[in-house]
């Protein structure tokens, strides 16, 4: 089966089931031999902590990748469809757009419902942010930012790397992300140990931060969204932000929203002052997280189609002339 199919159909089978609750997510067991590594590690190397945390993470990335390969190697040996099959499933593993949606969309229901309490509650489960006092405005903000740069680490970039280096490329990004949510802190467990998860983590995101831009323009064309805005305010405000690639689908949002995202924000108590990206043209409204919903799945949609393509054109066509 080609590449672009089994990549099609996990991203497929990820919006209609999106992450069963009763089905143990392999991001658990990612989770599980980083933490054991990371025991391991401190303990090996406690008299560089940076050192400990170079090699955790290459531990980390070296098993996930090395399990995924295995699994399809061995299940392929079985039988064809068998191994297609685990290919699937580990491609729709390591995306999240269903995930994000339903997650967000639970904030939204709090919110129309009135229940404040229920939407700190929700929004609490997508952002890493203090949340127990903030108000409705801050909750729609929180809601609207993890969607934009969700898309990039939840599924623009594990599609990317499926695309080039098929399931293990996707399952091994899942690896480094899940390393950056854990290790990437700059707090004083983290500054030196997650040094090497937050810095691989950077380097994985560039292209598909930067790729994915182009697909945002193009849903919020279709969209009938501001295109104009999207495009003013990317090329404006993409550097006005924390990290080198989260910027540039977050202004794409904001400008394609006409809102304005950043601000004031606070980490364990610890405030932390967000540089403003877009205009506040309007004030934002709970349906805002709709619509970032809506550009989010669009955006997936048209990456997916587009680099199928050019994967396609790429292997089918160029690579078979010569």
């Amino acid at each position: 089966m080609n590449q672009e199919v089994i990549i099609a159909a996990a991203l497929l089978l990820d919006l209609l089931l999106g992450d069963p609750k009763w089905f143990p997510h392999p991001v658990r067991g990612i989770g599980f031999i980083a933490n054991g590594s990371e025991i391991i590690f401190r303990r090996l190397f406690s008299f560089s902590l940076r050192f400990a945390g170079i090699c955790a993470a290459v531990t980390v990335i070296a098993a996930c990748g090395l399990t995924s390969w295995l699994l399809i190697y061995f299940m392929s040996l079985l039988h064809p469809v068998a191994g297609i099959a685990s290919g699937i499933l580990i491609i729709y593993f390591s995306i999240a757009p269903r995930d994000l949606y339903d997650h967000s969309i639970a904030v939204y229901k709090a919110l129309k419902t009135g229940s404040i309490t229920d939407a700190r509650k929700a929004v609490g489960m997508i952002v890493g942010r203090d949340v127990s006092n903030i108000n409705e405005k801050e909750i729609i903000r929180a809601s609207v930012e993890t969607v934009g740069e969700s898309l990039v680490d939840g599924v623009t970039a594990p599609l990317f790397y499926a695309i080039l280096f098929g399931p293990v490329g996707a399952f091994v990004y899942r690896a480094i992300n899940t390393l950056d949510s854990m290790f990437g802190h700059k707090n004083e467990k983290y500054l030196y140990f997650g040094w090497a998860s937050a810095r691989i983590d950077d380097l994985a995101n560039y292209l598909p931060a930067r790729i994915t831009v182009p697909f945002i323009i193009l849903a919020s064309s279709i969209l009938r969204l501001d295109i104009k805005n999207c495009i003013r305010i990317f090329l404006r405000d993409r550097r006005k932000h924390h990290s080198p690639n989260s910027g540039l689908s977050e202004a794409a949002f904001a400008g394609a929203m006409n809102i304005e995202l950043g601000g004031l924000n606070y980490y364990d108590g610890i405030p932390d002052q967000k540089p403003l990206i877009g205009d506040k043209l309007r004030e934002m409204t709970a349906d805002d997280i709709k619509v970032a919903n809506k550009l989010m799945l669009a955006t997936a949609i048209l990456f997916t189609i587009g680099s199928c393509i050019v994967h396609f054109y790429i292997v089918k066509v160029l690579l078979c002339r010569e």
